[in-house]
């Protein structure tokens, strides 16, 4: 196997996307959205989400999911990491209201701890660290699928009332939305697959395409609803330091928690970045159901999360990079996988 080191990201230490994210911000800001232009933006941002996890459905091959499948504990370490972990931290963050943070600024802080894990940029993270990058990228998908169903219902229970009104109706919209262009994606592969992997450039700017859309659509609407009012600078800057610690814990507790369950450093790296992040593509849509009109404020916390730790990570990534590996195997080589993943989100 090549023991080449992979060439440091692009985007280190700040990926332009980041920028335009924050472009997008600043423009949703100065010319919102509003009346028919608004409704126009909501039915694009749900239509280009749909075409975003369809896509996600179509590149993920049967060949890597049955490799990933056969590492049950691992998949289940990061499960418990995304969905138990994470949330049992946001909700130890309760005492921090309302000296350190608000409470709409708290309901966008724990749902940012319920969202699924990411796909691409967990992939990528793994493969550049030279780890298990097979069960990372069965990982991501798992839990995103999962947490199309988790989330909400988990929402639901911790938010109460902190959600425009979680229902029945709000699941079948998210499963809409999210589930049923994945599945049809999957369906699809065997005839696009092909077209797919020789476009992936081109598809990469339509994933972050689609992202722009839905964060300049919901934070439109917060402009038009005045959310912007109830934030300081101070609570911002709160937010980020509580969004710090929260990231260094999760950090920590994946890499060192792993080697305690007996996992390989190829295992380790996988969980760590798999089970350390958060998916800004599949949190926002959920958002905008559950939040309705509050959801830009709902989303902040999840954005400021999705830039740090990529930012955070990329540094890791290099440095695991750097790692002497033994010659038992557990170097799990990745040019090939990387070369199919896009670029980070």
């Amino acid at each position: 196997m090549s023991r080449r080191t992979p060439q440091s990201p692009s985007w280190l230490p700040i990926d332009p996307y980041i920028l335009m994210l924050v472009g997008t911000v600043v423009l949703a800001a100065l010319l919102p959205a509003s009346g028919a232009a608004a409704e126009v933006a909501g039915g694009a941002s749900t239509g280009a989400v749909a075409v975003l996890f369809f896509l996600y459905g179509a590149r993920l091959s049967t060949r890597e999911v049955t490799d990933g499948l056969r590492h049950w504990r691992l998949h289940l370490t990061i499960l418990a990491c995304t969905f138990a972990l994470f949330p049992l931290l946001g909700l130890a963050a309760r005492g921090l209201v309302p000296g350190v943070l608000t409470p709409p600024l708290y309901s966008g802080l724990l749902f940012l701890c319920l969202v699924p894990s990411t796909i691409q940029s967990s992939i990528a993270f793994t493969s550049v660290a030279r780890g298990n990058v097979p069960a990372a990228i069965c990982a991501g998908s798992f839990s995103s699928i999962i947490g199309i169903f988790l989330t909400p219902l988990l929402a639901a229970a911790l938010l109460g009332g902190g959600t425009a009104g979680f229902s029945g109706e709000s699941l079948l919209k998210i499963v809409a939305q999210l589930l049923v262009p994945f599945v049809a994606g999957q369906l699809l592969r065997r005839w696009i697959g092909g077209f797919l992997a020789r476009h992936k450039k081109v598809l990469g700017y339509i994933d972050r395409g689609s992202i722009l859309l839905v964060v300049y659509t919901a934070f439109s609407q917060g402009v038009t609803a005045g959310v912007w009012h109830q934030v300081s600078p101070g609570r911002l800057g709160a937010l980020l330091g509580v969004e710090a610690v929260l990231l260094a814990l999760m950090l920590s507790l994946t890499w060192y928690g792993a080697k305690r369950l007996g996992f390989g450093r190829g295992d380790r790296v996988a969980i760590q970045f798999a089970g350390s992040k958060k998916s800004l593509s599949a949190g926002l849509p959920m958002a905008s159901v559950l939040f309705g009109a509050e959801a830009s404020l709902a989303v902040l916390p999840l954005m400021l999360f999705h830039q740090m730790q990529l930012m955070v990570c990329a540094v890791i990534a290099k440095r695991r990079s750097r790692d002497v590996l033994p010659e038992d195997g557990e170097d799990v080589s990745a040019e090939a996988v990387a070369g199919r993943v896009g670029a980070s989100r």
